[in-house]
């Protein structure tokens, strides 16, 4: 109850253009008690608004309010809390549920992204309908023309009604972080990231490195990186052929996994029954179920089913695309936080992630990045675009299957700025929800002793190989959801024909008691 009505006074502040009025001057935080959702139930938290200036301009009165979460320690203590910081960006920073280890002796706090959570939203509606597609293919000329027009529209209509999008940044959302931290009185913090969030601990190593204790990654990506490049997709693919291989199953169902990849693509049907088979739609719903070992077992079965030519699999991933992805993100906030960040106005996007004799190309990197108006978005500082050597204590965990973050990127590009890194690298695991719960206990336990000793505890983690078996599978459940259909139909006919048996004509149907002699007596 008590966050509801925090979110009922943050309602009332609110006026059209996304700022707040009449509210407590910047930098000001209300709290109250109430619960939060932990991995070991609901725990005793304080829960209120953050008010701070939308621009960091001198002369802007814009008031902004972001909601804040501090789930309290299981024990008094005077540890460093832990910020975190989700992945995105276009998504909010406001569902994680930290878990006892990391609560022992410390609390964990959760500020909402500005763009996303609280009470300026950059929400694309244009962007939303424009992802559905035009004509039968998602990444043809056509339909990425008209993602690009809707997100030149968005941003339009946004600033239009008042909104600094140069305000909504990464280094913007730093700038927020600080002012809780000041208004919670910490003197310094641990951040926890994931993913995208893991870009904004490395630009507040940057910018604050007196006031992080120590940083943990999870799913690294270094600058640059926002762009998933073809070739590193290619390169994650093979692997796991190399994989399917050696895994005696996946291996008798295919010679080479990666070229029965390729040959799909190239070759994919149009339709399965009545259902249509958007063949860009596929290969974007591909790409980002490969983020996760479990989703990417699921494509595999598909692909090598319609090798086979049975492209049931193919029909229902083009089909949940329309389900999932126009909706997954607040389109206007991932515009500008990471065009602002990576975007290239001088590159050809369009041709660059769709390069010849590829296997997959890198399709989600096509929809988005040649449909961002890069030349419309103003990039954060230059120092901040590229990777900076820093003494902050840091631990990168990364999987060897993620394709969002492969791990190569952190090695390579992060890990050797960085004087106090270590780098954990998990084989055979994917994108966060793989580095975080495939073995909890033991990512659990070695953030809790990195934050408290600084040493890296892999202990409890255990070699787990890809599992390639997949019991549920695309084929099987679009069969499934055609005979579910099928029967559904049958038994609506079936009922009509049997109610309009057992009716009666309306010639033999008796009157009801009176009704001639109320006819006898009206005619007479």
């Amino acid at each position: 109850m008590a966050l509801a009505g925090a979110l009922m006074l943050a309602a009332a502040l609110v006026v059209p253009d996304g700022a707040v009025a009449d509210g407590p001057g910047p930098g000001a935080l209300t709290l109250e008690p109430c619960q939060s959702r932990t991995r070991a139930g609901r725990r005793p938290a304080d829960c209120g608004h953050l008010w701070v200036r939308e621009s960091d301009a001198p002369a802007s009165g814009r008031l902004i309010s972001l909601p804040v979460v501090r789930v309290r320690a299981l024990t008094e203590t005077t540890a460093e809390p832990v910020f975190w910081l989700a992945g995105g960006p276009g998504q909010s920073n406001m569902e994680f549920r930290p878990s006892p280890e990391l609560l022992a002796d410390r609390d964990v706090v959760m500020v909402g992204y500005r763009g996303v959570d609280g009470s300026s939203v950059l929400d694309c509606p244009e962007v939303r309908r424009a992802m559905r597609g035009t004509g039968a293919d998602l990444l043809d000329s056509a339909s990425l023309d008209g993602v690009h027009r809707a997100f030149e529209a968005c941003l339009a209509r946004l600033r239009a009604g008042g909104i600094d999008l140069n305000a909504y940044t990464m280094p913007d959302v730093v700038r927020d972080m600080e002012a809780a931290r000041q208004a919670l009185g910490y003197e310094r913090v641990n951040l926890l990231s994931a993913s995208y969030g893991t870009r904004v601990a490395q630009i507040y190593a940057r910018l604050h490195p007196e006031r992080i204790h120590r940083s943990a990654m999870i799913a690294v990506n270094p600058p640059g990186r926002f762009v998933w490049e073809p070739e590193m997709v290619d390169r994650q693919l093979e692997y796991y052929a190399r994989l399917c291989a050696k895994d005696a199953a996946c291996g008798a169902r295919t010679d080479d996994l990666a070229e029965t990849m390729r040959r799909v693509v190239r070759n994919m049907p149009e339709r399965w029954l009545l259902l249509p088979i958007d063949p860009g739609k596929v290969r974007v719903t591909t790409f980002a179920l490969l983020f996760n070992r479990d989703t990417a077992a699921q494509v595999f079965d598909a692909y090598i089913a319609a090798d086979g030519g049975d492209a049931s699999g193919l029909a229902l991933m083009s089909l949940a695309y329309g389900f999932v992805m126009p909706s997954m993100f607040v389109w206007g906030d991932m515009a500008i936080k990471a065009g602002t960040a990576d975007c290239d106005p001088a590159r050809d996007y369009g041709a660059d992630m769709d390069p010849p004799g590829a296997i997959l190309g890198s399709p989600l990197s096509r929809l988005l990045w040649a449909s961002l108006p890069c030349s419309q978005l103003e990039p954060i500082p230059a120092e901040l675009r590229q990777a900076r050597p820093s003494d902050v204590e840091t631990l990168l965990v990364t999987g060897s299957v993620d394709f969002s973050t492969p791990a190569a990127y952190a090695a390579e590009e992060l890990l050797p700025h960085l004087a106090n890194g270590t780098l954990v690298r998990l084989a055979e695991q994917g994108h966060v929800p793989d580095l975080f719960s495939a073995q909890r206990p033991a990512t659990s336990r070695m953030l809790a002793t990195f934050y408290a000793t600084g040493a890296v505890d892999e202990t409890l983690h255990a070699h787990a190989p890809m599992d390639f078996s997949v019991r549920w599978g695309f084929p099987r459940l679009a069969k499934l959801g055609v005979i579910a259909l099928v029967a559904t139909a049958m038994a609506g006919v079936l009922l009509s024909w049997r109610i309009r048996l057992r009716r009666p004509s309306e010639d033999a149907r008796p009157s009801a008691p009176g009704t001639m002699q109320q006819e006898e007596k009206g005619g007479s």
